[in-house]
């Protein structure tokens, strides 16, 4: 499950389990991005923040665990490269799965090498219960490996948590509270601070 994680929050962390479940996944390995090469428009917490905050969230699930393959990666992080370092550690009969929101399930074509990645993974796009599936069936007729599920928990957002804690609001129930702590002890998302 790939993502920037700033902060992991409860969708993400439901949205693992559901896939688990629901596609009879070994595990399920969180992949903080190292450098987001699609995240440009704004500032992002350090990866070394985002890592440990994934590894607290994470802590309770035998079933989850987290890399830092990406982190450790220098330079621009390309999803490409990343399952491609998987199929090395796991070999090449591992079925390997691509945990993503539905909405960056639509870039995947403008994505790095984004042929050899198709032919690489399955997608599992997340999406929200009411959403437009049928707008996948263009990716599927480009050769885009791709299942869908509906995962509730969605409606929360690293974007609307990270200005909670820069305007002071309840974050409680979104994140799990050691995540919060951690992001008050570390003044993470404070406004005016750059983490």
């Amino acid at each position: 499950m790939g993502g920037t994680f700033d902060p992991i929050h409860y969708g993400h962390l439901v949205t693992a389990e559901e896939a688990l479940v629901q596609f009879n996944l070994d595990r399920v390995v969180f992949m903080p991005t190292g450098v987001p090469v699609r995240k440009t428009h704004r500032s992002v917490t350090s990866a070394e923040h985002r890592y440990l905050m994934t590894v607290i969230a994470t802590a309770s699930n035998p079933d989850f665990e987290v890399s830092r393959l990406e982190i450790d990666r220098p330079g621009t992080t390309y999803t490409v490269d990343t399952i491609q370092a998987l199929r090395d550690l796991y070999g090449p009969q591992a079925e390997l799965y691509f945990i993503t929101g539905a909405d960056a399930v639509w870039d995947i074509l403008t994505w790095k090498d984004s042929a050899e990645l198709a032919g690489a993974c399955t997608f599992i796009a997340a999406t929200r219960p009411g959403f437009d599936l049928g707008r996948f069936s263009e990716e599927r007729e480009r050769g885009i490996q791709m299942e869908t599920m509906e995962v509730p928990a969605l409606a929360i957002s690293s974007t609307d948590i990270r200005a909670r804690f820069a305007d002071r609001r309840p974050v409680r129930y979104l994140l799990p509270e050691a995540v919060s702590a951690y992001i008050s002890k570390n003044g993470l998302y404070a406004e005016g601070v750059t983490p």
